[in-house]
């Protein structure tokens, strides 16, 4: 009985959450919208579900059908969630299939809207760009800047075509974060009804491929190399694939800092500390391509063993 409740309170959560999307609250809510139909499907069989869904469905419909849609939109990656946390998968299986669902629906919502809706990508990236600048361009004109210092048409231009390239990234960026916001809310929140679901392994245990250093020795000799090609693809590649590897790195710093500090029997706050200069100075990168590349670890578990 009390699982029913709980079930029937998810069901309102999720409403809520859909109405909320065409608020300015969205900017929050939308990473959470996945949430309520993982954990729905991960205790209900499909019946219930369906059934717990259904009326969700029908009234955000009757309201907008616009609601439908985005709900139609973040079912598919919280059934994908659900489906792995059923199986009692490993958290990293769950992220990656959770991810590849969103990254996967969000490329096939801009096929569609480019083939059958007129959506121009480029245009509408450019519309941001210009009313986020337009106070920039203000203010060099206003306040009198001179020289550098004053934002221009130019700089709105190449910022927009930046913007544009790395389109890619920003979509990649945002699939993680979603499935990782999911998976921290709903392992604490199916525990708690009695749903055992496992947990990312400790951050002193992360350890990224080895093969991510090619990567990034490839991608480093593609930007050098496009400087003076005048390739516009493989610059896209470049600005896209340069920033993910780096911070694929800072992840690889961040864990070798926490696994110095449990070595150490530092206070548990180092690592957290360690992790501004690795998010603000870029060179900290090489903490974690060092911790890849060579057996730091194993120096350090013998120094104290």
């Amino acid at each position: 009985m009390k699982q029913r409740w709980t079930t029937v309170v998810w069901s309102v959560i999720y409403l809520l959450l859909l109405l909320s999307l065409l608020t300015p609250f969205s900017i929050v809510t939308a990473f959470l919208l996945i949430l309520p139909v993982a954990i729905l499907f991960t205790v209900l069989n499909v019946k219930s579900f369906i059934l717990h869904l259904a009326p969700v469905w029908l009234m955000v419909a009757l309201i907008h059908p616009v609601y439908a849609m985005l709900a139609a939109y973040f079912l598919v990656p919280g059934l994908v969630m659900g489906y792995w946390y059923r199986k009692r998968a490993p958290a990293m299986r769950v992220l990656k299939y959770g991810m590849a669902a969103m990254l996967l629906e969000m490329l096939l919502l801009l096929m569609i809207g480019t083939a059958f809706f007129q959506l121009n990508l480029s245009e509408y990236v450019d519309e941001i760009v210009q009313v986020t600048t337009a106070p920039l361009e203000q203010m060099g004109v206003n306040g009198g800047l001179a020289g550098q210092m004053a934002w221009t048409p130019e700089h709105t231009d190449a910022l927009s075509e930046r913007t544009m390239r790395m389109v890619p990234f920003a979509l990649i960026i945002s699939s993680f974060l979603m499935t990782v916001v999911t998976h921290a809310l709903a392992r604490p929140i199916l525990n708690s009804m009695g749903i055992s679901v496992p947990a990312l392994k400790k951050a002193r245990e992360w350890m990224l491929p080895r093969s991510l250093i090619w990567y990034y020795l490839i991608v480093w000799i593609m930007s050098v190399a496009s400087k003076d090609s005048g390739s516009g693809f493989v610059e896209m590649i470049v600005i896209n694939a340069m920033p993910l590897l780096q911070i694929c790195f800072m992840i690889q710093a961040l864990g070798f800092f926490f696994y110095l500090t449990h070595e150490k029997k530092w206070h548990p706050v180092v690592p957290f500390l360690a992790a501004i200069p690795i998010v603000l100075f870029p060179p900290m990168i090489i903490l974690g391509i060092l911790d890849l590349a060579f057996p730091l670890r194993q120096s350090i578990s013998k120094k104290n063993g």
